[in-house]
């Protein structure tokens, strides 16, 4: 018999039986996402031959796609399909792209990762919001409980971010995308074995719709997203598309956003809404400049690194790939204990300090890399001991950013608008993936020399700008803070 949500939101102990089994899938999935997205720019440039500024354009405008569509399939999940079918549909997609690149990777690259876009759209924001719900609205384990499933994540991130590249790099292309196939099947199974002890969390928000109707809507939703495909592929390899689009749904979403705001007829519910947009405003500019580890900083690794790492020889695109997830899964207990003890001492900073302190450790994570020219040799190759270590202070930064990000967002938005302001929560990564893309493109632009020395000082260079761009951005989240602060009202 399916379990009530009562029966599931009154559980004993600090997580939820329910957790292990989402916590698992989206492990999975992120290793199939971040193997992929590690091995982007590295197979434009090496297998595609295209240009470094042009791979950092291809690469921001596909990660835009992707969070782009996670907006739209946030939606359709919200209003048609429910979380279950949306994310087992997508992950169905997902295997498909997969599975083509693994086919014929030179010839069948963009066909695939069409499909992969398609499928994440409707996969990603699932999970989370079904996370959300295994708590009571005003339950204090739900931070915990998001915290455990955002370890998941990096699990999964670490596992494929290691193993895609370096079966691509050393073995075959095929081999790499045909890993990412495997695990996403092994995700989508563990789900449909144990999507029972989910009970009604996750579905349709049409069951009393009569059957006939609610399925024409529901075939409707596939129909189109398939339909969509070809266009997608149009748009990624054509990056001025991208940009046309992104613009288009940018305006729309923040449009709805505002149209649903002004529905609410609660005063208090307004003002909290705000609040999460502006958590959502500055977690687009954290996306910009923390997102060159696919793009800029992977085609760094790829020419201007060593491969020795305390003592051992490692492939740097390994590290640039899995560092910063090994370093969360590290770090993350670490600093949640760290909260804790400063909270008993009545000295833990808010979420929006917390936020600027995030932003702060990522400005001085891009001045490390900026640093690395120091360490360089004559041929223009440096330290992957200081390039790693500005990834374990980039993760200070995500650490006191990302994992709340998501539950402030969920508490500081009525029940019937979570699908859609995770929606947006999702978009700020599109277009901070977009401006990633761009600001890469600029830096590789700016190496007018042939050899890598020049190259080691126009990428550097860059990463200066950027160390700029995030300390001001830091310092301006916590001056405006106490603003923030009143819209939060009672919310932590």
């Amino acid at each position: 018999m399916s379990l009530t949500l009562d029966e599931i939101q009154n559980f004993k102990g600090k997580y939820p039986k329910q957790l292990w089994t989402l916590f698992t899938v989206e492990m999975w999935e992120r290793f199939c996402f971040y193997g992929m997205r590690g091995v982007l720019t590295f197979f434009m440039v090496d297998q595609l031959l295209l240009k470094d500024d042009v791979a950092n354009l291809q690469y921001g405008a596909i990660q835009a796609f992707v969070y782009a569509f996670t907006f739209i399939g946030g939606i359709f999940a919200d209003k048609i399909l429910g979380f279950k079918k949306s994310l087992f549909f997508g992950g169905i997609i997902m295997i498909l792209g997969n599975l083509l690149i693994a086919l014929a990777p030179q010839e069948m690259f963009y066909y695939g990762i069409a499909f992969s876009i398609i499928g994440t759209g409707f996969f990603k924001p699932n999970i989370s919001s079904m996370v959300g719900e295994l708590y009571d609205e005003k339950d204090p384990r739900r931070d915990a409980g998001y915290g455990m499933f955002y370890a998941g994540i990096n699990i999964g991130g670490l596992l494929g971010g290691a193993l895609c590249i370096y079966l691509g790099k050393y073995h075959s292309w095929t081999l790499c995308f045909l890993a990412a196939a495997v695990v996403m099947i092994i995700g989508l199974l563990t789900f449909l074995f144990t999507k029972k002890n989910l009970g009604p969390i996750g579905n349709s928000p049409l069951l009393s719709m009569d059957s006939g109707k609610r399925r024409i809507r529901e075939i409707a939703v596939y129909v189109l997203s398939i339909l969509s495909i070809p266009l997608i592929f149009i748009m990624v390899k054509n990056t001025d598309y991208t940009d046309y689009f992104m613009y288009t749904i940018g305006i729309i979403a923040v449009g709805y956003f505002i149209f649903e705001l002004l529905k609410l007829e609660q005063v208090s519910y307004k003002k909290k809404l705000i609040a999460a947009f502006a958590f959502i405003f500055f977690y687009f500019l954290f996306n910009a400049i923390y997102e060159q580890s696919g793009g800029s900083l992977s085609l760094f690794a790829k020419d201007n690194l060593n491969h020795n790492l305390l003592g051992f020889n490692i492939d740097p695109n390994v590290v640039n790939n899995s560092s910063n997830t090994l370093f969360v899964i590290v770090l993350s207990p670490i600093i949640g204990l760290l909260w804790l003890w400063l909270a008993k001492k009545k000295l833990e900073p808010n979420t929006l300090i917390k936020f600027g302190i995030g932003f702060l450790f990522l400005s001085a994570s891009f001045y490390i890399f900026y640093y690395t020219k120091f360490f360089a040799n004559v041929k223009g190759i440096t330290s992957l001991n200081v390039f790693a270590f500005a990834y374990f202070i980039t993760t200070i930064g995500e650490l006191c950013l990302g994992p709340i990000g998501m539950s402030i967002i969920t508490k500081l938005s009525p029940k019937k608008l979570f699908g859609m302001m995770m929606g947006l929560w999702f978009l700020a990564s599109a277009f901070g993936q977009l401006a990633a893309g761009k600001l890469g493109a600029e830096i590789s632009k700016s190496n007018t020399g042939n050899d890598l020395v020049s190259k080691l000082q126009s990428y550097t260079d860059g990463y200066y700008q950027l160390a700029i761009y995030a300390l001001v951005a830091g310092v301006v989240l916590i001056l405006i803070s106490p603003l923030v602060k009143k819209l939060m009202q009672e919310v932590k």
